[in-house]
């Protein structure tokens, strides 16, 4: 990614858009503008005592609503490359005020696309989640919407340069809502809620999120659906990890919750391929074969009847794997 480039990132005030806002400063300190674009002027105002603009010339802070079509038009203007990480998350709040989250997560995806079309964008890139492959809930629903849209973007763009992608990863490590910060904080009550005890999760640092994305700038032929390979983790073992002397209250699953997540359907495996530290789902109809991207990228197709599945995945975190990487990320942990 060239420092003449300007960037905007929705939803950019969240544990990934100030991950993502720290590695293009570190790695482009001379980029043209980057700009950050919210609804909410308290997290804004946070996130500039962090990077104020008076030490980082190329950031801006841009209140907006994706749900506003017309404000990402003005927040668009001379953007070159966008990263879409706007969404509403909670699977519980998506369950009881379903048509919000549709709002956001699929009607806002379409005002960005259209806004990116019409504003001489280059390149998108969109995050997805794990809920979005066979989702039972809304959330994860209403993303799989959002990355059907992004994917179909690439069907109308004419004479435009211009790229939609997707990246879909699973838990981010610590991230505000996850469930280790939510287990650090109940580990004084001594007693740990567990929803159920064969729960697994995939599991990735942000960090390795940030880096996927960019990377994904840089190779992304346009849409594919991009899915790391991760570790997978127990929520028991993530409950040893930090509270080993802590009694486990099974409280049962909440709504629209799975046991185990899945990253690729066994629908996917047919149109699927493993590029070695990624795999690619590719678009149904695209203007590239897969044996084009297999040719140019050295992917290979993935067998038939493939899943990518938290709860049969090959590479599990153990406790004290998990305990490090907390501690590395978050605070320290005794160990028992």
């Amino acid at each position: 990614m060239s420092n003449d480039k300007s960037i905007l990132i929705t939803g950019g005030t969240g544990s990934f858009g100030k991950a993502f806002v720290k590695a293009v400063l570190e790695r482009h300190p001379a980029i043209k503008r980057l700009v950050v674009f919210s609804r909410d002027e308290l997290k804004q105002f946070e996130m500039a005592q962090q990077f104020p603009e008076t030490r980082y010339k190329a950031i801006r802070y841009f209140i907006g609503d994706i749900r506003d079509e017309s404000r990402l038009r003005r927040a668009l203007e001379g953007i070159d490359i966008v990263i879409h990480a706007a969404a509403l998350k909670q699977v519980p709040v998506a369950e009881y005020n379903p048509f919000e989250c549709i709002k956001t997560n699929v009607l806002g995806a379409q005002n960005l696309i259209e806004a990116c079309l019409d504003t001489g964008v280059q390149r998108v890139v969109a995050l997805s989640t794990d809920k979005a492959a066979a989702p039972i809930n809304l959330y994860g629903a209403t993303k799989l919407c959002s990355d059907k849209l992004f994917i179909a973007a690439n069907n109308i763009i004419g004479g435009r340069d211009i790229r939609f992608s997707v990246v879909r990863y699973g838990n981010v490590m610590c991230s505000r809502g996850s469930v280790i910060p939510f287990f650090l904080e109940k580990r004084s009550s001594g007693i740990l809620p567990i929803t159920d005890p064969a729960m697994t999760r995939f599991n990735i640092s942000l960090q390795e999120g940030v880096d996927m994305v960019l990377w994904s700038l840089e190779n992304a032929w346009g849409g594919e659906v991009l899915v790391p390979k991760i570790p997978s983790y127990r929520i028991t073992d993530v409950a040893k990890a930090i509270g080993p002397e802590c009694d486990h209250q099974i409280i049962g699953v909440r709504p629209g919750e799975k046991i185990h997540e899945e990253m690729i359907t066994a629908s996917d495996s047919f149109n699927t391929v493993d590029m070695g530290k990624y795999y690619a789902i590719l678009p149904a109809g695209a203007r590239y074969t897969m044996q084009d991207y297999c040719k140019s990228t050295g992917a290979r197709p993935v067998e038939q009847g493939f899943c990518y599945n938290s709860g049969s995945n090959t590479h599990f975190l153990t406790v004290d794997e998990l305990r490090d990487l907390i501690h590395a990320q978050v605070k320290p942990i005794h160990k028992a």
